[in-house]
């Protein structure tokens, strides 16, 4: 393996210089051969952020030299790899997230829900700069899922898990009009967001119907966001994101900035910067509104505000 290390030299002065620099080396997770001496990996993206940090150095009249190189033998490459390792901060999230699962079978949903999206964060910065793939990552990350899945299973019974299958067929809204599309009643932001897509972009006609607890849908109507319905989870996609996706609505940048808000509110990943007062509004909503119709109603006016919102800021 060839590695890169940043030689730099910071002013004493601004002292915002040093603060910024000193956060990027520590989000970056390089390791530092001594003061001043940072290290990671060869790679364009490693090279892009030492790259990065070298132009703001020198900006701020500071010095810095990029050095490319391999380990002199197998006793070194071990001593420089030594300062990837990652087993602490693992060991610290894996504490957090047993002490997370007995807190959270109390939690409100609200908080329950920030408290996931937190552990999923912090795994995936963490797995951002475990260079050598510790496998605790994946153990971590399939407990983290587990413990998804059992709160879910409180907060909103019959969540789907994710179909195994990549392809996503496209369909043709022609052949999908005047249709009943049912979901489960008490409908979250996946539900709302995919019931709204379905009425503005598919079907202004179709009827939403709620399906209570161990109900079944009726046999023509087309199900969506539950196990075993025409539309669900797939290949790491919510439901929003399958139904736009099977519709080709796809490449709509509107609707891809609120699928990328509603998969983090749902189920996590990467953070959306919509994210946030989505998930405010909708949790008002439904504290406003004990009738599935009316939450659906008021959180249509919620959906156009936001579609409108963000074409327009394109």
């Amino acid at each position: 393996m060839n590695w890169i290390a940043l030689v730099m030299a910071l002013p004493t002065s601004p002292s915002a210089v040093r603060v910024r620099v000193w956060r990027a080396l520590k989000s970056s997770g390089c390791g530092a051969l001594r003061d001043g001496v940072y290290l990671l990996p060869e790679s364009p993206d490693c090279a892009r952020v030492f790259e990065g940090l070298a132009q703001e150095v020198r900006q701020a009249d500071g010095e810095a030299t990029l050095l490319a190189f391999a380990a002199r033998d197998a006793e070194q490459q071990e001593q420089f790899e030594s300062l990837f390792d990652r087993s602490g901060e693992y060991k610290s999230l894996e504490r957090d997230l047993l002490r997370q699962g007995r807190e959270l079978r109390t939690a409100s949903e609200s908080a329950g829900r920030r408290a996931l999206r937190a552990l999923a964060q912090r795994l995936d910065a963490l797995r951002g700069i475990d260079f050598f793939a510790d496998e605790r990552g994946m153990s971590i990350a399939a407990a983290l899922e587990d413990l998804r899945l059992e709160c879910e299973a409180r907060w909103s019974p019959g969540e789907p898990t994710a179909q195994a299958r990549n392809h996503i067929e496209r369909l043709e809204r022609a052949d999908y009009q005047g249709r009943t599309w049912v979901t489960r009643q008490r409908p979250w932001v996946d539900r709302l967001a995919s019931a709204w897509l379905v009425l503005r972009f598919i079907d202004a006609s179709a009827r939403i119907a709620w399906l209570k607890p161990a109900g079944k849908p009726p046999k023509t109507a087309l199900g969506f966001d539950f196990d075993g319905a025409t539309f669900s989870h797939v290949a790491g996609k919510v439901t929003f994101e399958v139904i736009a996706a099977s519709f080709g609505l796809d490449g709509d940048e509107a609707l891809q900035k609120i699928g990328a808000a509603v998969h983090y509110i749902d189920v996590g990943g990467a953070a959306s910067d919509e994210a946030a007062g989505l998930e405010t509004m909708i949790r008002g909503l439904q504290t406003q509104h004990a009738d599935d119709d009316a939450l659906l109603a008021a959180s249509l006016q919620v959906f156009d505000a936001m579609y409108a919102g963000l074409r327009g800021s394109r």
